[in-house]
């Protein structure tokens, strides 16, 4: 029920009601409703502001899923890129310089800038962050073209090493002593300090520290050149020079009991010897050269058999630590 305003009219001395005019009616309805939607947008606009509708909400979901997706498959982009840089460096490093071939020339980088209409597709099509799809299959691209091209260096080595088998039986291609789990490893090749007087001196080998009477293989097949016993504490004390032809020589000095003699064939693998602390040596080792060319040369460089990329990235880390050597 509507409610009847009155006013007191002084002349009459009466109430008299309140008589409304059509116009004013509209005002106050036009007002009302003015009100009612500026209050009704302010609020859908608060609830848009902090609350999502299903829609929005499930391609926020998938928008989370796609960043959390595309950082995995850049980390494993990263990971595989990692590894092909590995086998590129032990192609250009070590592979080659073992067999003296050329490094393979890198075509990757001008065959991906000569082709740059690939991408094309992507840049005419309607969707969005069109950058950051391109730049994902450009790195696709080039890792895919890296391993083509790695595959082909590869198949080549392979080529020249079976076409030199007596080079690769001779190349000398394992550790000293055993070492199933990577721990015998005391000191690398390099600047060095010498336990006996501190200071830093040049390292030309590698140490192996394990008990006295361990083993001591050949590490490539040839020839027993030199043998030395020396009961002096001091210098390689006793030692074994095998000649593998093609320029390469091994070293296995601080021995103790030595099984081979001079002029005797070996295999790699063949026990020459056993572990000792002779000469000047502070405990149980051997320590291991390379010689090629009459220039001692990092061995770690060919200690490639029995040893996958994580395995000999960590024979490589520990030969890197800068520590005291045993002899």
């Amino acid at each position: 029920m509507a409610r009847i305003k009155y006013y007191y009219d002084t002349e009459t001395c009466k109430f008299e009601r309140v008589k409304v005019k059509p116009t004013e009616v509209m005002a106050n309805m036009l007002g009302f409703f003015s009100v009612v939607m500026i209050m009704g947008v302010a609020i859908l606009l608060a609830f848009n502001f902090y609350f999502d509708t299903p829609r929005e909400a499930k391609l926020k979901k998938e928008n989370r899923e796609l960043k959390t997706h595309y950082t995995h498959l850049t980390q494993n982009l990263g990971e595989v890129k990692g590894v092909l840089g590995v086998l590129q460096s032990r192609d250009d490093n070590i592979y080659r310089k073992i067999y003296e071939a050329e490094p393979l020339q890198s075509a990757v980088k001008v065959a991906i800038s000569e082709n740059v209409d690939r991408y094309r597709y992507i840049m005419e099509k309607g969707i969005g962050n069109k950058k950051l799809i391109r730049d994902f299959h450009h790195k696709i691209d080039l890792i895919k073209e890296e391993a083509c091209e790695q595959n082909q260096s590869f198949n080549l080595l392979f080529n020249y090493a079976h076409e030199n088998l007596d080079m690769l039986h001779a190349i000398p291609a394992i550790r000293p002593i055993p070492d199933p789990d990577l721990n015998t490893l005391a000191s690398g090749f390099g600047m060095r300090i010498n336990p006996f007087h501190k200071g830093r001196t040049m390292h030309e080998g590698i140490d192996f520290a394990a008990p006295r009477g361990t083993p001591v293989f050949a590490t490539g097949k040839g020839i027993v050149k030199n043998i030395k016993k020396s009961k002096v504490q001091a210098g390689y004390g006793n030692y074994i020079d095998i000649d593998h032809g093609f320029g390469y020589m091994t070293k296995y000095a601080h021995m103790g009991k030595i099984l081979v003699r001079e002029g005797q064939q070996v295999a790699r693998g063949d026990i020459i010897g056993h572990v000792g602390s002779s000469g000047g040596s502070t405990a149980p080792h051997v320590h291991y050269e390379v010689i090629k060319d009459g220039k001692k040369i990092d061995p770690i460089r060919f200690i490639l058999l029995g040893l996958d990329d994580e395995s000999y990235e960590k024979l490589l880390n520990q030969a890197q630590q800068e520590n005291q050597s045993l002899d």
